[in-house]
Order: C-alpha cells, then sequence, then structure tokens
C-alpha cells in the first residue's frame, strides 16, 4: 500500500478569487557563466535560500549539458541487504555506511559486528530541523534511528557510527518496522503480526488477543508519544493490517475496507498512564525505568471501546492513497475485474472527478501504476508500460462536476508501431495475420521500469529497459518535472534482468542502481557526473 498526504502548494491570488501554484522553479538565468558570476556577490532579488537554489540551478545545467557524461566508478556486491539515504550507502544491514557525494564512494565508519539478533531490522536517517534550540549538541547532527532484533530503538550518528541513545523497548512483541508519520518529526515502530493468539492481561481482568503495537515517538528529542495496542475485539475481525501517517491511524481488512481514525483523539480518550522515557514508572505492579533493560514501555494506549472512524472507504487490495489539492484519493473499486482501473475521487464526499476513472487497458504482465506526485504541485503519475501521464486536479465552475482530471503532459516510450500491428504484407504481397497481439511490455520494446523524482533538481528519472539479444539493456532518461522534455539519457552498463529486484537513486551528480539477484546477491553500481573534454 502507498498511502501518501503531499504538502499544501503556495498560492497567489489571482483575480476572481482564483489562484494557482508559485513555479517550483524561477526563469533562468542564459548561461552557467552568469550564474557563477552573480553567486559570489549574492545579487539575488529574494536572498532568502537563494545562493542554494542558484547553485542547485548551476549543478542541473552542468548535469544535462550534451558534453556531460556519466560514468560507473564503483561497483560493489554483497550477501545481505544494500540500502541508500541521502548521501549514504549502507551495507551489512546498516552496519557499514559509505559517503557517495565523493568522486568515489569512501568509507565513512563501520560499526562491530553483532551476532543476527543484535542487529538492525531497519532505519530511517534523520536530519536536525533549521532554526530550533535543541537540547543536546547531537541532536543537531544527522543521525540513522534505527531498530534492533532485541528490541532496541538506537540512534547512531550518521557520520561516525557512534550511538547516540538507546531505549529498551520491552519484550511483549518484536518490533521489526520503522516509519515516518510525519517526516523528520514524528516516527512509528511497529512490531510483526502473528497469526497466533498473542494473549495481554487486562486490568479488568478478561483477555483478549493483540495483533500488533505501534509505537510513537517524537524525534527532536527522542521522545515517546505511546505505544498502541491494534486488536480485532476493537477494531474488527477481519482486520489485517495497520499504520500511522500524518496523525492518522490507518486500519486495513481483509474485505478491502480501509478506515481512518485521529490518533491524538485515541491517545487523549485511553492512554492509561503517560510516560517519559528515563523516568522511574509502576506498572502493574513492577517498578522501572522507561526505556531500560529489562523494564521497557508499557502499552500505554488500549482503546477499551469501539472508535469512530473519520472515513472509510472499500477498495481493491486495500490500495488507497490520499493527496493532491483540494483533498482527493485514489483506489481500485473492490473487484477483481476492476483491477488495472483507477477512480480519483474527493476526500470530502467521495464524488467522482471528471476524467477521474483511469485505465490504460494495458495487455502486460506487469500492472500500471499511479500515484500522487512527490513535489508539492498536486500532480498525480500514472506509470504504463510504454506511457507515463502526468496529471492534474482543475476545479471547474458551472459544472455537474466539481473538479476535472487534466493531462500535464505525456512521456512516451520509442517503440516500433510496426510490430504490433494484426496483420502485416510479406514481400510478396501476401498478408499474414498474426494469432496473437504483443504484450505491451514485451523484453523486445521499450519499456518503463522505474519512475522517481529527483527534487532538488526539478528533474523526473525514468528507467527504460529493453532485452537486447541475450540480455536486457537499460537507459535512465532524465525528464523536465514540468514539460516531460527529455534533458538527457544515461546508458548503464550493467545487464537489466527484468525478473530481479531493482532500485535506481538519482541524487544531484550521483546515479545510484541497487540489484537484487536470485539466493540473496545483492549488487551496488554509483556512476558519476563527468564532463567529455573530448567533446
Amino acid at each position: 500500500m502507498t498511502q501518501r498526504a503531499e504538502m499544501k502548494p503556495q498560492l497567489n491570488p489571482l483575480p476572481a478569487g482564483q489562484f494557482r501554484r508559485t513555479s517550483s522553479r524561477k526563469k533562468a538565468a542564459n548561461n552557467i557563466c552568469s550564474l557563477l558570476c552573480k553567486r559570489p556577490i549574492g545579487s539575488f532579488p529574494h536572498s532568502a535560500g537563494d545562493i542554494h537554489r542558484t547553485n542547485l540551478d548551476i549543478i542541473r545545467k552542468l548535469v544535462c549539458q550534451k558534453n556531460t557524461v556519466f560514468r560507473r566508478v564503483w561497483t560493489k556486491h554483497s550477501k545481505l541487504a544494500i540500502n541508500y539515504a541521502k548521501g549514504r550507502i549502507y551495507f551489512d544491514n546498516f552496519r557499514c555506511c559509505f559517503n557517495s557525494a565523493t568522486p568515489v564512494p569512501q568509507q565513512m565508519y563501520e560499526m562491530p559486528r553483532c551476532s543476527k539478533l543484535e542487529k538492525i531490522e531497519d532505519a530511517l536517517l534523520c536530519e536536525c530541523p533549521l532554526g530550533e534550540s535543541l537540547p543536546h549538541p547531537s541532536d543537531y547532527t544527522p543521525s540513522l534511528l534505527a531498530v534492533t532484533g532485541q528490541n532496541w530503538l538506537l540512534r547512531i550518528s550518521a557520520d561516525t557510527g557512534e550511538i547516540l541513545e538507546k531505549i529498551y523497548l520491552g519484550s511483549y512483541r518484536k518490533f521489526r518496522y520503522i516509519n515516518w508519520d510525519v517526516p523528520q518529526e514524528t516516527l512509528v515502530l511497529k512490531s510483526i503480526q502473528t497469526k497466533s493468539a498473542t494473549v495481554s492481561q487486562e486490568d479488568e481482568g478478561n483477555t483478549r488477543a493483540v495483533l500488533f503495537y505501534l509505537a510513537v515517538f517524537s524525534v527532536f528529542p527522542l521522545s515517546l508519544v505511546g505505544i498502541l495496542e491494534i486488536t480485532k475485539h476493537i477494531f474488527g475481525s477481519t482486520v489485517t493490517d495497520a499504520m500511522i501517517s500524518h496523525g492518522m491511524l490507518i486500519v486495513m481488512h481483509s474485505v478491502g475496507l480501509v478506515r481512518l481514525y485521529s490518533f491524538e483523539r485515541i491517545t487523549e480518550q485511553f492512554m492509561k498512564q503517560k510516560h517519559v522515557v528515563g523516568q522511574v514508572c509502576s506498572w502493574k505492579g513492577e517498578t522501572g525505568t522507561i526505556g531500560d533493560f529489562p523494564f521497557g514501555i508499557p502499552c500505554n494506549i488500549k482503546p477499551t471501546e469501539s472508535l469512530p472512524f473519520l472515513f472509510e472507504v472499500s477498495c481493491l487490495e486495500n490500495a488507497f492513497q490520499v493527496g493532491g489539492h483540494p483533498w482527493h484519493y485514489i483506489i481500485t473499486p473492490n473487484k477483481k475485474k476492476e483491477k488495472g482501473t483507477y477512480h480519483i475521487r474527493s476526500l470530502d464526499d467521495h464524488s467522482l472527478a471528471k476524467n477521474g476513472i483511469r485505465d490504460m487497458s494495458c495487455c502486460s504482465l506487469e500492472p500500471d501504476w499511479i500515484h500522487f506526485h512527490p513535489d508539492a504541485s498536486e500532480r498525480i503519475i500514472h506509470v504504463g508500460p510504454d506511457q507515463i501521464r502526468v496529471l492534474r486536479l482543475k476545479e471547474l465552475q458551472n459544472d455537474s462536476y466539481r473538479h476535472q482530471v487534466c493531462e500535464d503532459f505525456a512521456i512516451l516510450a520509442t517503440r516500433d508501431k510496426e510490430v504490433n500491428k494484426p496483420v502485416t504484407v510479406t514481400a510478396s504481397g501476401r498478408l499474414v495475420k498474426k494469432r496473437f497481439a504483443q504484450l505491451d511490455d514485451d523484453p523486445e520494446q521499450e519499456t518503463f521500469k522505474i519512475v522517481v523524482y529527483e527534487d532538488e533538481l526539478d528533474l523526473l528519472t525514468v528507467v527504460a529497459v529493453t532485452q537486447t539479444e541475450a540480455e536486457g539493456k537499460a537507459h535512465v532518461a532524465l525528464h523536465c518535472n514540468d514539460t516531460g522534455k527529455l534533458l538527457k539519457n544515461i546508458v548503464l552498463l550493467e545487464s537489466w534482468d527484468v525478473t530481479h529486484s531493482h532500485a535506481v537513486f538519482f541524487d544531484r551528480d550521483t546515479l545510484i542502481h541497487i540489484e537484487e539477484r536470485p539466493n540473496r546477491n545483492f549488487s551496488c553500481y554509483v556512476y558519476k557526473m563527468l564532463c567529455n573534454i573530448e567533446d
């Protein structure tokens, strides 16, 4: 499931009460030389962040120049998963970190070896906020927030690997997953879900099965909000999963139902006792320090009655996304025959937007996918094997529909139109009719596999793959995020097997490709921007 709650765009007033979004990119200077001349003296009309934006504009121009090439400078293989976050490549369950911002990745630190039980299960990179006073000097350094196999929440220096803080979560359930509630503000730890009933004793003496626990922390400074238990007794017998995002508890059911609750309201109504990390606490006859071993953190948010939900929708495979302005959501109707069809509806009254039913009618092995654009434009990206369509919500006046889905631009794969014709003519003039139509994601045709957004350079990064003879070849196309215009093509040297798992990251002047092959064989390929002097 991919749920999203996008940032609100800046609005500029226009006549007749209309609004428009402030452009994410100001009008660019004519050339790099003029930008470089202005940068030292700071001759900019708006000061806040202007030098930084100018620097990024220079990088964008350099990246897209014709004589700029991307050369593979580094390759590393591993038997454990490889992760990437903001200029850092992590190996060996986050134990070893490399800096990818240097011309060739350099090792930043390597933490001591540990047992499988002590290894890091999941982690998030956290950066300190600007303009805020924090209690400890170490709070100002980037850190890795990690959950270990023995239920410790660690705050690790992202530069040195030093453990800055340790909080023991408890032994009543294994916590394995970590994610943002509000990015860089509030995080959520989620326990594993066991099919067998895990029994927790309530104050009243009755028992019930706890599916999993959600532990919520604020990160500046690292402090506990509370630990919530999810039970079928309260949330329904068909509950299969739950998560917290942007202050909403999202509960998913096996029948395709998705319900949203206010986490703040649940906390206010059902918190048994406020816990503070580091303080002594008495809980059910036991006394200990919150966050210390072996006491840990008792579960202190236990709903005792059915909760009113804020929003409910039925959708296929619990695929539910929120975004846009005003708020809309995207679902597939809860019928198997509707798979591949997406409805864009208003979050306010469930009304369908005009042109809000999107169906690419793909004939392919892999389905198309759709999501709200991660930039602040409130747009929607719909990706199929041979096409990418960037859509926009437009408010309507004097119409039975309140909003309309319009196409901003489309990116089409390079295809041989003659290949998929049902009837072909031989050299002798004989008509030959094909018995089968070619798939839209046929390996011999250029097919889109990955689409990611580079926020600093405002570029759409599109990975397209074509099978040539015995192996697949991939290239990374950089497109203007505003118009879809192709600005740069980068050819990957390594072969691309469509049956393997791949991840691609484009970060300023660095391109990173991570591949997972069978039997847990991982590879990381790093490309760097270079100026081709020969040209």
